[in-house]
């Protein structure tokens, strides 16, 4: 007689990078069925931080490091926004000296250490048979370096970017857009009210689509976006247009924190950077507010516009995730236990072309994903053309990898 109690697995799941609306939902996804259907499942507190804090020893407290996730865990969790699994910037291969955990600090001595041969100690340790990253391209990155040392991984591609190569859609992507747009409609009011420019800083290191997707839907004017170095002059001037042309006398750009200004580099806040060598961005708002003001003169007959200038930032990944947030996780999650159950490891779960399938996971290391400018961005008019939609994914300009 069969042993209905066998586990017929343990599987592992994290999250990483920045937190979006989206991520409860997909553990939930992978966690419900898998319960169900006999396996036992692991979440990681912290990311990759808290797989490289465990001790390996049975009575050693690791709670801070991972539990066992339950049903009524984890449906209690799926309906609200972040992750209750916590997360963190950790890179297990490049951790510098000051942040080894104690049990580590002898033993590795180097400046920047790789902790893998912890981590898959740690897995071990742990019974865990197969990881489910759940992050953007930094996370995911480790997990296919955990692929490459045998390890079994399906990962999970989670950013409001938008910019992990190889699926049109990222888990948290269509959240920040909503807000984005529910943000920028309520700041028309005082930009109107005033006659201004209104600049607003969003999300987007290399890639546009969080400044592209609201422009195309109407919520700014203009859009300036990592790909394409911009001309501040040329941007006043239409910007003076557009708020001379418009009958309640003001104008919006919306600007991702990698654009950059054309004979400049990208501006970060400071010159620390987290394991995955990038530095904090912040601040091409406010050099573009200033500036726009003084040139504004030139173009409104000697006359300087006021600008308002808000950075959005981490009010677009607040809150309860959107529908596409909640639906979509769950499928990501129930697609990536699939694979588990069919043994078919190395694989990230994609949305494309509005079809669910998954492609090989070193497609988040082997290329990139960006705005195709010369398709969908107006060079001249600073904005998203307008003629690029039959035969197009939903939104619209997303870069296309086959499933597999």
């Amino acid at each position: 007689m069969a042993n209905i109690n066998k586990i017929k697995g343990v599987i592992g799941i994290l999250t990483g990078g920045g937190d979006v609306p989206g991520l409860n939902p997909a553990i939930r996804g992978v966690a419900i069925r898998a319960i169900r259907e006999g396996y036992k499942v692991i979440g990681i507190r912290r990311g990759w931080g808290g797989m490289i804090d465990i001790v390996r020893d049975n009575n050693a407290d690791n709670s801070e490091n991972y539990f066992e996730l339950t049903e009524e865990v984890v449906n209690r969790a799926a309906r609200t926004g972040g992750t209750f699994l916590h997360t963190s910037r950790t890179n297990p291969s490049r951790v510098s000296r000051k942040d080894l955990p104690d049990q580590y600090k002898e033993k590795y001595t180097d400046d920047i250490n790789d902790l893998t041969t912890e981590v898959l100690k740690n897995l071990d340790f742990l019974g865990i048979d197969t990881m489910i990253p759940i992050g953007g391209d930094d996370t995911l990155s480790y997990g296919v370096r955990l692929h490459k040392e045998g390890f079994n991984v399906v990962a999970i591609p989670k950013t409001m970017d938008n910019d992990v190569p190889g699926t049109d859609y990222c888990i948290g992507f269509s959240t920040c857009i909503s807000r984005t747009i529910q943000l920028a409609n309520d700041l028309r009011t005082p930009a109107g009210s005033h006659e201004r420019f209104l600049v607003m800083e969003v999300f987007g290191r290399y890639a546009g689509f969080t400044a592209m997707l609201p422009t195309l839907a109407g919520a700014s004017h203009r859009c300036l976006i990592p790909e394409y170095k911009f001309d501040l002059d040329h941007l006043t001037e239409i910007m003076v247009e557009d708020r001379n042309s418009h009958p309640s006398k003001y104008s919006m750009v919306m600007i991702s924190e990698g654009a950059m200004i054309e004979g400049r580099d990208m501006i970060f806040e400071g010159d620390e950077a987290d394991a995955y060598g990038h530095k904090k961005l912040g601040g091409i708002g406010d050099v573009v507010s200033s500036e726009i003001k003084k040139l504004s003169a030139k173009y409104n007959n000697g006359r300087e516009i006021g600008v308002i200038n808000q950075k959005l930032g981490y009010t677009v990944r607040g809150g309860d995730p959107d529908a596409i947030d909640s639906i979509a996780p769950m499928a990501f999650g129930n697609i990536a236990l699939d694979h588990i159950q069919r043994k078919e490891f190395g694989k990230l779960v994609v949305l494309n072309k509005g079809t669910y399938g998954s492609t090989d996971i070193e497609v988040v290391t082997s290329t990139e994903k960006v705005v195709d400018i010369d398709k969908y961005y107006n060079k001249e008019r600073l904005r998203p053309f307008y003629n690029v939609f039959e035969d197009q994914p939903l939104f619209i300009m997303a870069s296309q990898i086959a499933i597999k």
